[in-house]
């Protein structure tokens, strides 16, 4: 499974924020960021520092995506 935080960069847009606005209002640091911009993990605390922010819940902020592993790909222990 893989995360996407298109939603929370499109709240931005749609609040005029830019990212730095954004980072400094959250207090999250310029990797974390980085994360969010890169649909990378972060922790659940950052999650709850944004919905608090923007009085939102998780699912407006961003969407969880299935990713089927396929099963021909097998890993091999060495």
């Amino acid at each position: 499974m893989d995360v996407c935080y298109n939603k929370l960069f499109k709240l931005l847009i749609d609040k005029s924020m830019k990212k730095t606005e954004f980072r400094k209002a959250i207090g999250i640091s310029q990797s974390t960021l980085a994360k969010l911009s890169n649909n990378e993990n972060v922790s659940l605390a950052i999650i709850v520092r944004i919905c608090r922010k923007f009085n939102c819940t998780v699912d407006e902020i961003l969407e969880i995506i299935y990713i089927p592993e396929d099963k021909n790909d097998t890993k091999v222990d060495s």
